[in-house]
């Protein structure tokens, strides 16, 4: 193998970082060391029903054309394989039944095939000629050391997909609530200020809700810790479905949620869409709960919501404010039931 090939192989596993970059350099240097105007590498179906030609290089008159996808079992590679003969100058008499031979003028043929490290047949690297070609042992060597130099850059590539998908699964799940699968409260605290610099940009009102799940604690006691979960899981999907395109949603306690959007311009409409929203989570999240274990009725969280012009008010502060209203909320909601029990003589 000549120094200049070595260093062409060289600069291409330097300089190229996917699989077409190199499956392009190496077609072309083999069609220099093979003599063979057409190179090719192909994929074959893990099922074993079609090849295709996923690159190809074709410097005269005989085409290998790119995207051709022919049954396997019908193709100069598979014959090869099962024969054990991959290289031959003279087609016509080893394979004279091949149609995709005789359809491309194929008169020397030589392959090897691309096996990955588990042992899988990923596809075949090939060259091809409408010539009679003399392929010397130095040209076998170098098409079985670029069909191993391509097998490890596909095996690099599935490996860097793998850690990306993992990586992506790792994020999500950074900021996913494992039990509702609701956004938890680090995304939360993402979104809202970008929530907030939309609105600010757009001269609009915030309105957040602040909501607390009551009686919690006694859904826990009574019905135990597992129904709780269940009521918990219900909540959040109620909220899922509920909350319009472009509301931020949130688990960001226990039992604690938070919704927010972007309001009206206006400081009364604003109050008036704060109101409007407060209602809609309330019947959202009220009613009857079929759980796994039992039914539920509930009569509804305690929801503080406000409506907060983002020039003067930062996400932080808002959330306090909501938080505020809350409580103020808890308090209403429990001295009314206690006057609901214990009615004025």
């Amino acid at each position: 193998m000549s120094d200049n090939l070595i260093e062409r192989i060289s600069t291409a596993l330097e300089s190229e970082y996917t699989l077409e970059g190199l499956v392009r350099q190496l077609l072309e240097m083999l069609e220099l060391v093979t003599n063979m105007e057409s190179t090719y590498l192909t994929r074959i179906e893990p099922d074993g029903s079609f090849q295709h030609i996923l690159f190809s290089r074709n410097t005269r008159q005989m085409q290998i054309p790119e995207g051709l996808s022919v049954p396997w079992g019908d193709t100069l590679c598979k014959r090869a394989l099962d024969e054990g003969k991959r290289y031959t100058s003279d087609v016509a008499s080893v394979w004279g039944d091949s149609q995709a031979a005789k359809v491309l003028g194929i008169t020397t043929y030589v392959s090897t095939p691309v096996t990955l490290a588990d042992g899988s047949l990923y596809g075949t690297l090939c060259a091809a000629s409408s010539e009679h070609r003399v392929l010397n042992e130095r040209s076998e060597q170098v098409l079985q050391l670029f069909a191993q130099l391509i097998a490890q850059q596909i095996q690099n590539e599935r490996l860097l997909q793998q850690l990306q998908q993992a990586n992506v699964a790792l994020t999500t799940a950074s900021y996913t609530d494992e039990l509702t699968g609701l956004p938890n409260r680090r995304a939360v605290f993402e979104e809202l200020p970008k929530l907030f610099s939309r609105a600010r940009d757009e001269a609009r009102y915030v309105l957040l809700a602040f909501t607390d799940l009551d009686d919690f604690k006694q859904i826990n006691d009574v019905y135990g810790h597992d129904a709780g979960d269940d009521f918990l899981r219900a909540v959040g999907q109620r909220l899922k479905e509920g909350v319009r395109a472009h509301e931020v949603l949130g688990r960001v306690g226990g039992d604690e949620f938070v919704v927010a959007g972007v309001g009206p311009g206006e400081f009364d409409e604003a109050q008036f869409a704060a109101d409007a929203f407060k209602i809609r989570l309330a019947n959202l999240l009220m009613g009857k709960y079929q759980l796994h274990s039992s039914v539920i009725n509930y009569a509804g969280p305690s929801i503080g919501v406000v409506a907060v012009n983002p020039a003067l008010t930062d996400h932080d502060q808002a959330l306090r404010e909501a938080d505020t209203a809350m409580y103020l909320e808890k308090e209403r909601r429990r001295d009314l039931a206690i006057t609901t029990l214990n009615p004025p003589k």
